[in-house]
């Protein structure tokens, strides 16, 4: 068994808006080089991305907003929500390769090919079951959680995310569900988009105490972080589930340029270490790691690579 599996290529690299947007396929080149420069490559298992089938999509998100992406990619014309996530040919292929080399991920820690695994073009946690949103066009989690429900039996999915924006895709798609254990630290909710996450959203029905939002103000640092990280253990060691996904986005670092929180790839380091010792603990070791967002090139080469080092020295 190889101990970590990273997905990279082209067609994941294709994930990117044109016209200088924040979110462009220069995000994938900066992790492959980093990844070169510091020794790294040659110690991963390299592994070819794939497309999700419509019947995958479908998992998570309504057939008419399928087809519409489609639509929109056919034309190229367009935004895809109110502003920020604009249509190109291409990207429903370009998406929906996103949101199936999250799946072929969790299949090969499952399937037992490696321990780990990482997607860098992946965690596009904003989109919702019936239309995009924040730059993400399908939710690769939302259809990765279903895809562990459906095909792989699982009854509990532990979900962090420590992008500096709240995974409301995520948090609102199963608030009820008590099955899903959210945890997401983001910069707070009064100062940043989507705007939610609030410390009193804690679930609702049978999930009620089953998420954790953790609010961190504008120029938090690393000892903040750390702080509040002993909250958040002391929360999920009150599970016991039986897969773990991180969303670790990296513009929760300091200098990207659409957000305010002052992290360092630190942060990122300890959390993954932390986890890999849970999911150890907890779920044979089962860890899926997804890079989300972070607009700024070298943040992405340091925190990305912090994240593949932590679970290749596990």
């Amino acid at each position: 068994m190889a101990k970590t599996c990273v997905f990279l290529g082209e067609t994941l690299a294709a994930y990117g808006f044109p016209g200088g947007h924040p979110f462009s396929t220069a995000r994938h080149v900066a992790y492959q080089e980093a990844l070169q420069d510091r020794g790294l490559l040659h110690a991963c298992c390299i592994r070819e991305p794939r497309q999700a089938t419509a019947d995958e999509l479908g998992l998570f998100h309504r057939r008419e907003y399928i087809e519409r992406v489609r639509h929109q990619s056919e034309s190229g014309h367009g935004y895809l929500d109110a502003g920020d996530t604009p249509a190109f040919p291409g990207v429903y292929e370009a998406a929906a390769t996103v949101a199936g080399t999250t799946v072929a991920a969790v299949d090969a820690i499952l399937d037992g090919d490696c321990r780990h695994a990482f997607v860098p073009i992946a965690g596009l946690h904003h989109a919702r079951r019936n239309g995009a949103s924040g730059f993400c066009v399908f939710n690769d989690i939302g259809v990765a959680i279903e895809h562990l429900f459906s095909a792989h039996a699982l009854e509990s999915v532990l979900y962090v995310d420590i992008d500096a924006h709240h995974g409301d895709g995520v948090f609102y798609s199963y608030t009820d569900d008590e099955r899903v254990i959210f945890l997401d630290f983001h910069q707070h909710s009064a100062t940043l988009y989507p705007g939610t996450g609030r410390a009193e959203e804690t679930g609702t029905g049978g999930a009620q105490g089953k998420k954790l939002n953790i609010e961190l103000l504008p120029q938090s640092r690393d000892e903040t972080f750390f702080e509040q990280w002993s909250r958040a253990r002391k929360f999920i060691d009150g599970f016991s589930p039986q897969f773990v996904l991180l969303q670790c986005g990296v513009d929760s670092l300091r200098g990207d340029p659409i957000t305010d929180l002052h992290l360092s790839e630190a942060a990122h380091r300890f959390v993954t270490e932390e986890l890999i010792g849970y999911a150890e603990q907890h779920c044979s070791g089962r860890l899926l790691a997804l890079g989300g967002g972070g607009y700024n090139l070298e943040n992405i080469s340091n925190g990305w690579t912090a994240v593949t080092e932590s679970m290749l020295n596990a």
